[in-house]
């Protein structure tokens, strides 16, 4: 079974960002409204598609959709107020740059800070759900990985190219080597010190 079209008959923007569990780089939101009557099959959740389809999907997102987003929130900013508040502002700043004003907000997760006067329904799992979700999070992942892989070429010992800034052993091992760069997140490093022993790496 595909995922479903629409939640309502309002003109609905899906939402979902990337990055959260990074322990470098940014989280990206992106805010995705689809043309009524459209259907797109081939939708799913960003974990579940292959890096090709992913990008393929990409640009099918970003010709057909009817407005669509995306909001970064760099590591400082989510050293400052916590990647739970940096999440909602990603999502804030993805809905501002639509080009056309949705009457709701599918929101993938439990929780969010609500966007001016739009209603919102918060679903969790919404990436596999709802195809405005789902649009939104292939939007959100290619656009953060394409960000990595740049990222990456100038710290390459992280191999960001490969892990995208994600808790690997070999991203562990590197910044127990190295040390931490401007893109990680301070706030995290401190916990993955603690509770890590290289060692067993």
């Amino acid at each position: 079974m595909g995922l479903l079209p629409y939640y309502s008959d309002l003109l609905e923007a899906g939402c979902d960002e990337a990055g959260r569990g990074c322990l470098a780089g940014p989280v990206v939101a992106a805010a995705v409204i689809l043309r009524k009557g459209s259907d797109f099959k081939e939708l799913n959740d960003s974990k579940q598609l292959t890096e090709r389809k992913r990008m393929q999907l990409r640009e099918v997102v970003m010709s057909e959709a009817l407005a669509y987003g995306v909001g970064i929130v760099t590591a400082e900013e989510i050293d400052k107020i916590n990647i739970l508040n940096a999440s909602f502002l990603a999502m804030h700043r993805a809905l501002s740059k639509l080009k056309v004003q949705p009457e709701m907000l599918l929101i993938d997760g439990n929780r969010f800070k609500p966007y001016r006067d739009i209603k919102h329904v918060c679903v969790v799992g919404g990436d596999a759900k709802y195809q405005s979700i789902a649009a939104a999070s292939i939007l959100a992942k290619t656009t953060r990985d394409l960000m990595m892989e740049q990222y990456d070429a100038q710290f390459p010992v992280y191999n960001w190219k490969k892990n995208k800034g994600y808790p690997t052993p070999e991203h562990k091992r590197a910044i127990a080597e190295h040390g931490i760069t401007p893109l990680h997140r301070k706030t995290f490093n401190m916990a993955i010190q603690t509770k890590i022993d290289f060692e067993t790496i």
